[in-house]
């Protein structure tokens, strides 16, 4: 028992010889805030001299540095500079609040309680965004609003809950959406129309659903007309999608032809049971390896305009779908066939799949192609 204390004992002033050090290193280093935190932790769990020397001295220098500072930017003519201002009182309310949670760290230091300075920088760095906000929202453009509703949002971190200052954001947001139209496509202008009644809605229906919910800006919003003269929506762009060329390949064949030959026993005359005599005969075949490929494409164009009819942007998006089959025929005599030869003579041949399957995996690479592409121009508006 004796040697289990004393491993604990020297266990314990390791680890506190070890806090020790990590706080005077931060403290070395010059990072007062976190050395004051640090310290606080390790006096809570075990209270010792030199961490408390090095609490004192290492507040007093985080004290100073955060004052300095506050000095400096109150002279600085930025109207950011309140915010800037708030964020270093707010690490120093954080370390009156560390201490204060320690009775420890408390009868070592008598932190400033700074809340009244965070209530008033708060209250003028919020002024200042939601001013801001407002002249973003006299210029009366998409860009603007957009500007002002980020301004909004930011003097809501200094007024949390601030009915006005909510308003105004989402006014702000609404002003700045783009309400974006995807136009139905006019399937009867294609002559698939197995595919079309529903492999063209289902194209638009998919295609409309992955802009909805990951468009990548979140200050464009995609409608169908329907939903979008159902809810009154004032359209900004449309864009039209339509299929300018299908072309449903046909099949193509490349031949190969090898020629194999073998020696086969053709007669066999017994003289006695250790004399047999074998008359030979050599065969001949002729394989022929048929490789048989069909290539499909569909081009779509995608055309992107403002309400007045103005084209935007265009972009042409290809789908393609490639088959092919091998199989092997043979013409002679099939006893010049080896056993591997014969195993690729017997293979089922394939055919090439429908043209509803065709289209179907072509509209799927098209639209997985054309997403990415509108995602992108939307992006950067």
């Amino acid at each position: 028992m004796r040697k289990i204390y004393t491993l604990v004992s020297l266990i314990g002033i390791v680890l506190l010889i070890a806090g020790c050090k990590t706080a005077a290193k931060l403290y070395d280093k010059g990072n007062y805030d976190e050395a004051v935190e640090l310290a606080v932790k390790k006096l809570q769990k075990k209270p010792d001299d030199e961490m408390r020397s090095l609490l004192q001295s290492a507040y007093h220098y985080a004290v100073n540095d955060h004052e300095t500072r506050i000095h400096q930017l109150s002279d600085n003519t930025n109207e950011l500079k309140w915010e800037w201002i708030y964020n270093e009182y707010a690490s120093l309310q954080r370390l009156y609040e560390a201490i204060h949670r320690s009775p420890e760290a408390l009868a070592v230091v008598r932190p400033a309680d700074y809340s009244s300075y965070l209530n008033t920088y708060a209250d003028k760095a919020a002024t200042t965004r939601f001013d801001r906000g407002m002249q973003w929202m006299n210029n009366n453009d998409k860009m603007s609003f957009r500007h002002a509703y980020t301004e909004f949002e930011a003097a809501l971190q200094y007024r949390p809950g601030d009915l006005t200052i909510i308003d105004r954001k989402n006014e702000a947001f609404q002003l700045a959406v783009i309400n974006v139209v995807v136009m139905p496509m006019e399937s009867n202008r294609y002559r698939y129309s197995s595919y079309n009644d529903y492999g063209v809605r289902s194209f638009e229906t998919d295609l409309l659903r992955q802009l909805q919910y990951n468009n990548g800006n979140r200050f464009v919003k995609f409608y169908s007309s329907w939903d979008a003269n159902s809810k009154h929506i004032q359209a900004d762009q449309f864009i039209d999608v339509r299929f300018r060329t299908w072309d449903l390949g046909r099949t193509r064949d490349e031949n190969s032809i090898r020629e194999v030959s073998k020696e086969i026993v053709v007669k066999e005359t017994v003289y006695r049971p250790d004399s047999v005599v074998k008359e030979y005969k050599k065969v001949f075949a002729k394989i022929k390896t048929t490789r048989r490929t069909m290539d499909s494409e569909g081009n779509l164009q995608v055309n992107i305009r403002d309400a007045n009819g103005r084209w935007l942007w265009s972009d042409d998006v290809r789908g393609n779908h490639n088959w092919y089959t091998e199989f092997v025929t043979y013409t002679g005599d099939e006893r010049a066939l080896g056993d591997s030869d014969k195993q690729l003579v017997n293979r089922r041949q394939e055919h090439p799949p429908h043209e509803d399957e065709i289209i179907r995996c072509i509209m799927n690479e098209i639209n997985s192609n054309m997403l990415s592409r509108v995602r992108n121009y939307y992006s950067h508006l």
